[in-house]
């Protein structure tokens, strides 16, 4: 594990998974002085810590997963620093079966990061197949590929032409005689303020963006051109240009194939419209103030504006 203690200092905040005795996997996020305080002793011990003890937190709900976040009060400490860190340390080191599992219980929201850190985990040995949120522009759709694919109707593969008619090689599937049913491959180049990447929309995640299927514009395309053949090739729709120049929230899959080199583009696998900024509300009294604020506080907003949001749900669930 590496901090990036420059990017921690300007975001005012971290996010740990951590793990109590017998429960889920919680995210904490410690702020401020909090933050400073744990890259602080991590970098003391030399290694990653097994016990984390932090003082005068605050439970929360954000996007329906339970998470932990300091205050202005909590304090840090690690393994042997305080004798009930210390006592729980020597418990777990004589109960390795304890020690050596993880009960993932709870799925986590994705992490919430910039382009540019994206492409750096894709860059580590350690890294493994993970789902990110990345804030980004849409710079344009990419032309010279097909922006879709005919599908099973039964499984969603990608459909091939038989002698006479659609078939499915899905060995779970097999149909000889298939109905085909347009799906989203589309790529689009997006930017922020760190980074370019080129993004692969895939099935749902297409009508999230445009606001209509793919098999409605396709069908809608050879209505309006009844002399095209079968065969032709459908243009890029004018509902996917009008998403140039739209800012949203993307749930990005980082896959082996990334890891492997054998692409850079990165598939998405879901979109969210951008929350409403919140106004400005005043900082906690005695929070300190030694980070740069800009990203921490949308940082911050951006966990309230989720944990909004899943009140909002659970009422009208």
């Amino acid at each position: 594990m590496v901090l990036d203690e420059a990017d921690i200092a300007e975001k005012r905040h971290l996010c740990v998974h951590v793990q109590a005795l017998d429960g889920p996997v919680m995210k904490l996020y410690l702020w401020d002085q909090a933050a400073s305080d744990f890259c602080q002793k991590f970098k003391s011990y030399g290694g990653t810590p097994s016990v984390l003890l932090v003082t005068t937190v605050n439970p929360k709900h954000l996007g329906g997963t339970l998470a932990i976040t300091s205050m202005s009060s909590s304090r840090v400490f690690m393994d042997s620093d305080v004798q009930p860190s210390k006592d729980y340390l020597e418990w777990l080191n004589s109960n390795a079966e304890i020690a050596n599992s993880v009960a993932a219980e709870v799925v986590t929201k994705p992490e919430a990061v910039t382009l540019e850190e994206l492409f750096t985990y894709i860059k580590q040995e350690t890294s493994k197949v993970a789902w990110f949120e990345c804030t980004a522009t849409i710079d344009d759709v990419v032309r010279g590929s097909p922006w879709y694919y005919i599908s099973c109707g039964g499984c969603n593969s990608k459909a091939f032409k038989g002698h006479t008619s659609m078939i499915c090689n899905n060995k779970k599937c097999w149909k000889t005689e298939i109905t085909g049913v347009p799906q989203y491959l589309t790529k689009i180049s997006v930017y922020d303020k760190s980074e370019q990447a080129v993004f692969v929309i895939l099935g749902d995640a297409g009508k999230e963006l445009s606001g209509k299927h793919a098999a409605e514009l396709v069908a809608t395309y050879f209505e309006s051109n009844e002399g095209v053949g079968a065969d032709h090739c459908v243009p890029i729709p004018q509902a996917l240009l009008d998403t140039i120049g739209q800012t949203r929230k993307f749930i990005v899959k980082v896959s082996d194939h990334n890891f492997s080199g054998k692409t850079q583009t990165i598939i998405v696998t879901k979109i969210l419209p951008l929350a409403v900024a919140l106004p400005a509300t005043s900082e906690e009294p005695g929070a300190s103030s030694g980070f740069g604020n800009s990203a921490g506080d949308r940082a911050r907003k951006a966990a309230e504006i989720l944990e909004a949001d899943e009140a909002k749900r659970c009422k009208s669930g």
